[in-house]
């Protein structure tokens, strides 16, 4: 789909390996946008699944507004936020962002993390997510992947304690994260919550619904175990709500925060509140993973493993050895095309 001569956009059905279940409903594909700045000078990605309500056409909107700009792309790193404005959706405002920083990357001969003045990122330890499923289905899938030494469960079901509870059984060894997706009240999260501390938890992903901040806290409250705002987490000023509130962990994800810009806005002001940090995703391609990876050396936890969900991943990018993920030292983001995508 072209935009006009400055941006064109290519959506891609992208298959999941197994159907993901969350609360929020059941997914076998997700659809991506592969944004492309003119002569491929750059390449953004603008990804976000259906429950955030954001429509492919109005992502549509944002990018032709934005190709029929007079101004030039910006060529220094201060200029892009003013260049991508605050009035797109999210996932659109990310992709074009994305993309001027992968130009200037390019132009620079500069890997991202380097023009961010950031340490270069470190191999890291992502978690797994194993969506909801019958807890026999959901220990078998822990048990087949002894590499990793995360694993993120996906919760929200009619009986969330013994699919912990058959996982923990299945893996004594691994260190669990759980993740609600906004599926509980605060008063079953708590109580939820007691029941979950044998199991070994490690953190508590958005237990009670996204407009519930004070909830947030009341869980946080009751448990030592860190509670990590996500879908509630989009602007600086949730941010500051939830430090009031006591939430102690924050997810991260470019394409709910609108591109490297905010979320790196997002993550030092998180650093100042004292929030533990995790670095997330959606179900994106290599290109949005990898872009986020050029962070890592800056957070506390890691869920970017939704290139290993994927059945046809058309980028090449951050790369996986079992449990261990790293990136190329290429400029920009650092991704290429795969000639026949496949499975990694």
């Amino acid at each position: 789909m072209e935009f006009g001569p400055r941006l064109s956009c290519e959506a891609i059905e992208l298959k999941l390996i197994h159907p993901f279940r969350l609360s929020t409903g059941v997914s076998t594909t997700r659809t991506a946008h592969w944004l492309r700045l003119e002569n491929d000078q750059g390449w953004g990605e603008g990804t976000i699944p259906p429950y955030y309500n954001i429509k492919a056409e109005d992502m549509w909107s944002f990018w032709e507004e934005k190709s029929a700009s007079k101004d030039p792309f910006p060529d220094s790193l201060e200029d892009i936020p003013g260049w991508v404005g605050q009035d797109g959706p999210a996932p659109a405002r990310a992709a074009l962002d994305l993309a001027l920083y992968d130009r200037i990357g390019k132009q620079s001969k500069l890997p991202l993390y380097k023009l961010l003045q950031l340490s270069r990122p470190k191999p890291f330890a992502t978690a797994f997510t194993i969506a909801i499923a019958e807890p026999d289905v959901m220990a078998q899938m822990a048990a087949d992947h002894p590499e990793f030494p995360i694993i993120k469960l996906k919760l929200g079901s009619e009986d969330d304690i013994s699919r912990v509870a058959a996982v923990r059984n299945a893996r004594p060894d691994v260190r669990l994260f759980v993740d609600a997706n906004a599926g509980w009240s605060p008063d079953e999260a708590v109580k939820l919550v007691d029941e979950l501390i044998p199991l070994q938890i490690e953190l508590i992903e958005q237990p009670v619904p996204l407009d519930d901040i004070e909830g947030l806290g009341f869980v946080q409250a009751h448990t030592k175990i860190p509670v990590v705002a996500d879908e509630s987490l989009r602007t600086l000023a949730d941010l500051e709500a939830l430090a009031e509130a006591g939430v102690r962990g924050i997810n991260l994800k470019l394409m709910k925060l609108g591109g490297i810009t905010p979320t790196l806005e997002v993550l030092r002001k998180g650093r100042e509140l004292g929030f533990k940090i995790m670095l997330g995703c959606m179900t994106e391609t290599s290109l949005g993973v990898s872009a986020m990876a050029h962070l890592t050396s800056r957070a506390d936890w890691f869920d970017l493993d939704a290139p290993l969900l994927i059945a046809n991943d058309p980028f090449e990018g951050i790369c996986y050895n079992q449990a261990r993920a790293s990136l190329p030292d290429r400029p920009g983001i650092g991704v290429g095309k795969r000639d026949n995508p496949s499975p990694i």
